[in-house]
């Protein structure tokens, strides 16, 4: 993995890769800049994994071969997440809470050989929710074992990186029309405080944010209903969040916005950020 001008890592929730594929997803790849590339939101095999980015290739910056980590959901079909590299992971790890919680498909670690150091980049997607009811439970469980797992993260390691597809908006910036979505999840007040506690409490830094003080979004997801991509109505629910040692060498955050709704291949738009390590 290069270290002298750093490494780009691109985090994109993916609505099902084949269907991404499909729709496009290709195209953009050829253009990608990213050596590693965190996805979210699968819901395919590895071997559908495997199939597709043999099919086109390596990164275009150097056409290497992928190397390729995927943790599959419980449920077919359903969640899933992978890290794609150019460089080829240390080691991996899957485990996320007590033995008897399931988080299959919804956190990977990924540890990569980076000039003389050691990053550890997690692809994450929390669940959903839905306001009172089972699904809620289950992704205030997730937020549980992620916090715990984030803090030992953060003191075991200087290079460490949480990506991916959080569904949850931190501030009133990271929401169009946050007023209205105060009762729903994704915006809730109890939602919200773990990313305080995230952030403020065991210092993990929000790229994105950084990048944009106290600036509206940038948003990263749009609804395929209605006008809201067109009017610009998004959430920003993709996140980089970078150890404080690795969040100072970040540069570069960009939301790969598609020019149009009809080129759209994912309701979520990539991340990435380069890492001059």
């Amino acid at each position: 993995m290069p270290a002298s001008s750093g490494i780009e890592i691109a985090s994109i929730n993916v609505n099902g890769v084949r269907a991404a594929f499909r729709n496009g997803m290709g195209d953009w790849l050829k253009k990608s800049t990213s050596h590693i590339l965190a996805l979210q939101e699968v819901r395919a095999s590895y071997q559908d994994l495997a199939d597709l980015f043999e099919a086109h290739g390596g990164l275009a910056e150097s056409g290497g071969k992928w190397h390729i980590l995927h943790d599959e959901a419980s449920a077919k079909g359903r969640a899933g997440v992978a890290l794609i590299s150019l460089a080829p992971p240390v080691s991996s790890s899957t485990k996320l809470g007590a033995s008897d919680f399931d988080s299959a498909g919804r956190w990977l670690e990924g540890v990569y050989q980076v000039g003389n150091k050691k990053l550890t980049v997690v692809s994450c997607y929390v669940h959903s929710g839905e306001v009172d009811s089972p699904k809620q439970i289950e992704k205030y469980k997730f937020l549980d074992a992620m916090q715990s797992r984030m803090a030992k993260l953060k003191k075991m390691e200087d290079f460490a990186l949480v990506v991916g597809d959080l569904n949850v908006g931190h501030t009133e910036l990271d929401i169009k029309n946050w007023k209205g979505n105060i009762k729903n999840a994704g915006f809730l007040p109890e939602e919200r405080a773990y990313f305080d506690t995230f952030m403020q409490r065991q210092g993990w830094v929000d790229i994105g944010r950084a990048a944009h003080p106290n600036l509206p979004g940038p948003y990263t997801w749009y609804s395929f209903r209605g006008k809201a991509f067109d009017t610009d109505a998004g959430w920003r629910i993709d996140y980089h969040l970078a150890t404080p040692a690795l969040a100072k060498t970040a540069s570069n955050y960009k939301v790969h916005k598609a020019k149009s709704y009809d080129s759209r291949w994912s309701d979520h738009s990539p991340v990435s950020v380069v890492y001059a390590i």
